[in-house]
C-alpha cells in the first residue's frame, strides 16, 4: 500500500496533507525519511510522524467546528494556536481543508481520510457558503461583478451565488476554493473585508455553534453529506 493512502486511511490526514508530510521529510519509515510514492505493509513497517507511531485507525468520527478568529487550521508555527488545541476529541482527528487565521466559522474534523479526499478534490465542486460583511455599502452592480466572476490572481473566478442581506453584508456560495479567494474577489471589487464566517459545507450548517464550540455530526446531517458525496 501506497505510504500516503495508508496515512489517510490511517486517519492522519488526508492524502494531500500525507504527500506534503512525506515530501517535507517528517515521515519516517524504519528508521529512515520516507519518499512520495513508497509502499509500506502498516503490520510490518514502523511509521512515525512528528514523534508519534502511526497506530490502526480507530472507529470513524465526524466533528463540526466552530472555528475561532485567529486560530489556524494548518500545521502551526512558534506562539501559534492550532485548531486542534481548541478540541478535546478523544481520536486523532485533522481538519478538511482550511479556513484563514481571520476566518471564523465552519470546518469539519474527521479521521476519515475518504472522506477528506472527496471534498477537497477539486473536480468534484463541492459548495461551500460564507457570511460577508465589507466595510461601508457594496452596490449592486459589484455584487453582480463577483457572480459573475472576478479575476483574481490572474483568473477568473466561476460564478457564484451571491444574496444581498444588508448595504453591506451578503452570503456568497462557491464550488471552488482558492486561497483567500473571498477576501480578493471583495478587493477586486473595490473593497475590503471586515467579517468573514463560513456558515455551510454542501448539507451540514454551522447552526448556532457559539466560535469554538464543536459537536458530531448527526446521523442525518452525515447520512445527507455522504449521499451527496455519492459516498
Amino acid at each position: 500500500m501506497r505510504l500516503q493512502k495508508y496515512m489517510s486511511q490511517a486517519g492522519v490526514c488526508s492524502r494531500r496533507k500525507a504527500e506534503e508530510y512525506i515530501t517535507r521529510g517528517l515521515v519516517i519509515v524504519n528508521g529512515e525519511k520516507a519518499i512520495l510514492g513508497q509502499s509500506v505493509n502498516p503490520k510490518e513497517d514502523e511509521i512515525i510522524i512528528n514523534d508519534k507511531i502511526i497506530e490502526e485507525r480507530s472507529e470513524l468520527v465526524y466533528y463540526k467546528l466552530n472555528k475561532p478568529r485567529d486560530i489556524i487550521t494548518t500545521c502551526k508555527q512558534d506562539g501559534e494556536s492550532s485548531i486542534l488545541d481548541v478540541v478535546d476529541i478523544p481520536e486523532r482527528v485533522f481538519p478538511i481543508g482550511r479556513l484563514d487565521k481571520e476566518t471564523t466559522g465552519l470546518i469539519l474534523l474527521t479521521n476519515d481520510g475518504r472522506l477528506s479526499n472527496y471534498l477537497m478534490h477539486p473536480r468534484y465542486e463541492h459548495e461551500k457558503e460564507y457570511a460577508v460583511e465589507v466595510y461601508g455599502r457594496i452596490e449592486d452592480g459589484e455584487l453582480e461583478d463577483m457572480r459573475q466572476g472576478v479575476m483574481v490572481l490572474g483568473k477568473l473566478t466561476k460564478p457564484a451565488v451571491i444574496n444581498r442581506l444588508s448595504s453591506g453584508k451578503f452570503a456568497i456560495i462557491l464550488t471552488e476554493g482558492r486561497n483567500r479567494q473571498i477576501r480578493r474577489m471583495v478587493e477586486a471589487v473595490g473593497h475590503t473585508v471586515k467579517k468573514l464566517k463560513r456558515i455551510r459545507i454542501e448539507n451540514i450548517m454551522l447552526g448556532d455553534l457559539e466560535e469554538g464550540e464543536y459537536k458530531p455530526l448527526n446521523k442525518t446531517e452525515l447520512q445527507g453529506l455522504f449521499t451527496k458525496l455519492g459516498i
